[in-house]
C-alpha cells in the first residue's frame, strides 16, 4: 500500500444533489460543464494542477503550496456542493490494513474526545462496511486516549471511502457554493448599481448557473462607474471567471435631464426604473439575452411596491427575473458579508439620482402612460448609442485608460509613502514609509493624511488602487495619489 506523493493533496469533489437527479443527457452536459470550468480556474492558479473526472465526482491533485488557493476556488465554483480533502492509498484488500493506515493518520484527532467511524464502501469486498466501521474504531479506541466512542453526537467524525481496492481518509470537509455550474444555463443581463441589492441578485443567478453580464446606468460620473466596476469585477473574480461576461455603461445623466423637463415629480421615480428597463432590452436584444436581472424587492422602496412593479414590467417584453423580491433587507445584507461584497456596497461613492417629492406608490397605468407620452425617447436612444462595453476581465486595462492614475514602480524616483489598501491583515514591505489603510476605510481615513505628501496605492493587481485613486480624485479633488506596481522581479 503506497501513499500519494506527499508534496501533494488531493481534492474529492461531490456534485450538486440536483445534477445527480436529472436525466442522462442533462446530467452527462452539467458534469461536464463543471469540468471545464474546473479547468479553467484551477489553471488560473498552475497549470499543473489535474482535473479527473467521474460519474458522480471530480479528483483534484495539487502541491502542497497551493492547497489554500484550491481549496477557496473550489468553494466559490458553482455545481460544488462538497469538498473533501483526503489522503488517498492504492491496493487497499483488508480491513487490517484500513485500521492501521486510519489511525496512523487519524490518531491525533480524537485524543480526549468523543469519535466515529463512517465508511462509504463501492465494489466488491469480503466485508460490509459496518465491519469497517467497528472495526476501525474498536482498533482507534483502544490504542488512543479517548472518551469513547459516540454514535450520535460524537466530537469527531473519521470519515473513510473504500472504493474498490482505493482507499480514501478524509481529513477536512468544506460545504461548496451548491447550484449548477455557470455555462449550463443561458445568459442574464444583471442592472448592476454596485449596492446591497444588485451585488447579492447577481450573485443568486451565477451561483445558479446563469452567465451574468452586467450594465450599469451611470448617473453620477466617472467615481460611481469606477465604484460599481469594482464590484462587478470582484464577483466575476470570485464566482465566475470560467467564463468571459461584459459590462455595459450606459451614460444616463441627459436621459434624467430630460426626466425633470418632462415627468411629473410623483412619476419621477418609476419613470427612471422604466427607462433602465427599456435601455437594457435593446442592450439584451443585442447580445441575444432573453432576460433581465434586477435587485428589486418588493416594498423596500415607493419605485418597487407591486403596483409600481407592474408598471415597470409593461415596458419589456423581456422576461425580468427579481430573486430578491421577497426577501427582507437584513436577509439580503446576511448574503452580502457572507459572499464578500458589503465593504465594496458601504464604500460605494455616492452619486445623484432621481429623487422624487411624494412619490407615488400605488400608480396608475393611465397616468403612467400619458407621462410616458411626454418623454422625449430620441435622448433614450443616444444614450443606449453612447454606452460603452468592456469585458469584465478587462476592467483592470478599462479603468487605466479611463483614469490615467499615474503608475509607480520604482520607490527611489520621489518621496513617496506606499498604502496598502488590500483587505487583508498583511501589509507590503516597502524601502520607504508604508501605511496599512483598507480601501473601504480609505473615504474616511486618507484625508486626515498629511496631503503636502504624495501617496501611492497598492493592492495585487492594481485594480482597487486605480478605482479608489480615481476616485478621490474625482471626488474630492486630490491630485497627490498615484499607484504603485513593484517590478515582477521585486
Amino acid at each position: 500500500m503506497e501513499m500519494s506523493k506527499d508534496k501533494t493533496q488531493k481534492f474529492v469533489v461531490k456534485f450538486f444533489p440536483e445534477i445527480m437527479v436529472k436525466g442522462t443527457k442533462a446530467k452527462r452536459q452539467m458534469v461536464g460543464q463543471l469540468y471545464n470550468n474546473l479547468q479553467t480556474v484551477l489553471h488560473k492558479i498552475d497549470e499543473k494542477i489535474t482535473v479527473k473526472k467521474f460519474s458522480d465526482k471530480m479528483e483534484i491533485t495539487c502541491v502542497n503550496e497551493l492547497i489554500e488557493q484550491v481549496r477557496q476556488r473550489l468553494k466559490d465554483t458553482p455545481g460544488v456542493e462538497l469538498i473533501l480533502e483526503v489522503l488517498q492509498f492504492e491496493n487497499v484488500t483488508t480491513i487490517d490494513e484500513i485500521k492501521i493506515k486510519a489511525n496512523e493518520l487519524m490518531s491525533h484527532e480524537i485524543k480526549d474526545k468523543t469519535f466515529v467511524v463512517r465508511v462509504k464502501r463501492s465494489g466488491t469486498h469480503e466485508f460490509k462496511s459496518t465491519d469497517i466501521e467497528q472495526t476501525v474504531g474498536g482498533y482507534m479506541l483502544a490504542h488512543n486516549e479517548t472518551k469513547g466512542v459516540d454514535l450520535r453526537n460524537a466530537e469527531v467524525t473519521i470519515n473513510i471511502e473504500l472504493v474498490n481496492n482505493q482507499l480514501n481518509i478524509v481529513t477536512k470537509k468544506y460545504r461548496g457554493l451548491s447550484g449548477f455550474p455557470i455555462g449550463s444555463q443561458n445568459s442574464i443581463l444583471s442592472l448592476m448599481s454596485g449596492g446591497f441589492d444588485s451585488t447579492v441578485a447577481s450573485y443568486l443567478t451565477m451561483k445558479r448557473g446563469i452567465k451574468t453580464h452586467f450594465i450599469f446606468f451611470n448617473l453620477g460620473g466617472i467615481a460611481h462607474e469606477i465604484g460599481v466596476k469594482q464590484v462587478a469585477y470582484y464577483l466575476w473574480n470570485k464566482f465566475g471567471s470560467s467564463h468571459r461576461v461584459t459590462f455595459t455603461s450606459v451614460p444616463f445623466d441627459d436621459v434624467v435631464t430630460e426626466i425633470f423637463k418632462s415627468t411629473s415629480e410623483p412619476y419621477m421615480g418609476v419613470t427612471l426604473k422604466r427607462l433602465m428597463v427599456m435601455a437594457a432590452e435593446k442592450i439584451a436584444d443585442e447580445m441575444k439575452i432573453d432576460a433581465l436581472l434586477t435587485g428589486e424587492s418588493v416594498a423596500q422602496v415607493s419605485s418597487q411596491t407591486l403596483r409600481n412593479l407592474a408598471l415597470i414590467d409593461k415596458v419589456s417584453n423581456k422576461l425580468i427575473l427579481r430573486p430578491l423580491s421577497t426577501m427582507n433587507k437584513p436577509d439580503i445584507i446576511e448574503i452580502s458579508t457572507k459572499i464578500g461584497t458589503t465593504r465594496f456596497a458601504e464604500s460605494m461613492p455616492e452619486y445623484c439620482g432621481v429623487i422624487s417629492k411624494s412619490p407615488v406608490t400605488h400608480g396608475s397605468f393611465d397616468r403612467m402612460e400619458k407621462e410616458a407620452r411626454a418623454f422625449n425617447y430620441e435622448v433614450l436612444d443616444k444614450a443606449v448609442e453612447d454606452a460603452v462595453v468592456v469585458n469584465v476581465d478587462e476592467i483592470d486595462d478599462d479603468v487605466n485608460e479611463i483614469g490615467q492614475i499615474d503608475v509607480v514602480s520604482d520607490l527611489s524616483t520621489g518621496n513617496y509613502t506606499v498604502i496598502d489598501i488590500r483587505q487583508s491583515d498583511d501589509c507590503i514591505e516597502t524601502s520607504v514609509e508604508t501605511l496599512k489603510i483598507p480601501f473601504y476605510k480609505l473615504k474616511s481615513q486618507f484625508r486626515k493624511l498629511p496631503q503636502d505628501k504624495e501617496y501611492l496605492f497598492y493592492c495585487d493587481k492594481g485594480i482597487l488602487s486605480q478605482l479608489h485613486a480615481q476616485f478621490l480624485r474625482d471626488a474630492e479633488g486630490l491630485n497627490n495619489i498615484k499607484v504603485y506596481r513593484p517590478e515582477k522581479n521585486n
